[in-house]
């Protein structure tokens, strides 16, 4: 199961420069079902398919930092807020990997009603408002040289070891500045439950002196830094000129027969986004606002 967002690996059969490491899934996950708004469950608003009792959510066990079947991730805590601003007297959940169907599976089969993170534009969920936006990041070790680069066309890059997770948006950037001859490319999909986030096992070899520096989705990159003391330089790439798109506005998922249900997250999120902040930068969650510019609190 691969260890980043839900949204990320839908990107990945649909546009290359797209991929959702942050993945969680562009080309990846199936279409949803044609006749999903046909079902009648007789649950929330008229035509809606929503619990009004209890907030049934979508999610990888253990897909850190975002999921975790114990309840530590990020999306967990989010749930949790999500449940109380809504008036649900609990969460539960429908573990699912976060692999090809994942929506299919869940969402479109009235197993749940919201994915907690997924990428604005897909097309396989209905998106409310962005509630956070990050980046992929550029890390390295502090004092190695790599102080002052923000971009991967940064001459000061070349022929160094760097990491990245193969068919992510870094890689079409990293292949046109020719720093894949010598990166080291890590799996994109890997069954957490048997090894460790390929997030995690990259600042360990960051650490180790196995890799000079790491391309990486921001979330993971931030949460893992922190998780192991690392003393770590974490640049947002917002600043590419070409390339892949290495900037995404992260929404809630739900069906799109479900409107009202998006308008009353859309409301939550708008009116609680001081509180969501905070549970992120706990996470250490790299933020940056529309402007591109860093948000801190």
């Amino acid at each position: 199961m691969p260890k980043h967002p839900v949204w990320v690996d839908d990107m990945i059969g649909r546009d290359a420069l797209k991929l959702r490491f942050v993945l969680p899934m562009l080309g990846a996950l199936a279409l949803l079902p044609s006749n999903v708004q046909a079902q009648d469950a007789g649950l929330g608003a008229a035509g809606e398919l929503v619990d009004p009792d209890i907030l049934r959510v979508c999610a990888d066990p253990s897909n850190m930092p975002f999921t975790d079947e114990s309840g530590e991730g990020f999306e967990n805590r989010l749930a949790e807020l999500v449940a109380a601003k809504t008036g649900r007297k609990s969460v539960a959940y429908t573990w699912f990997p976060v692999v090809a169907g994942f929506v299919r599976n869940t969402l479109a089969a009235n197993r749940c009603d919201i994915i907690m993170g997924y990428a604005q534009g897909d097309e396989l969920v209905q998106n409310t408002n962005a509630y956070y936006r990050s980046s992929y990041v550029l890390v390295h070790p502090k004092g190695n040289g790599m102080e002052g680069v923000e971009t991967i066309e940064d001459p000061k890059l070349t022929g160094k070891k760097i990491g990245v997770v193969e068919s992510t948006p870094p890689t079409a950037n990293m292949a046109a500045n020719k720093l894949l001859r010598t990166a080291k490319i890590y799996p994109l999909a890997v069954d957490t439950r048997l090894t460790a986030s390929m997030g995690e096992v990259m600042i360990k070899d960051m650490l180790a002196g196995k890799i000079d520096a790491g391309v990486m989705w921001g979330p993971m990159a931030g949460y893992y830094a922190k998780e192991l003391g690392a003393d770590l330089t974490i640049v947002p790439l917002v600043k590419e000129q070409t390339g892949s798109r290495m900037s995404y506005r992260i929404t809630m998922g739900v069906r799109p027969s479900d409107q009202e249900w998006k308008r009353t997250l859309n409301r939550v999120i708008r009116e609680n986004q001081a509180e969501i902040n905070r549970i992120l930068l706990d996470y250490n969650v790299p933020l940056i606002d529309e402007h591109d510019n860093p948000i801190t609190q």
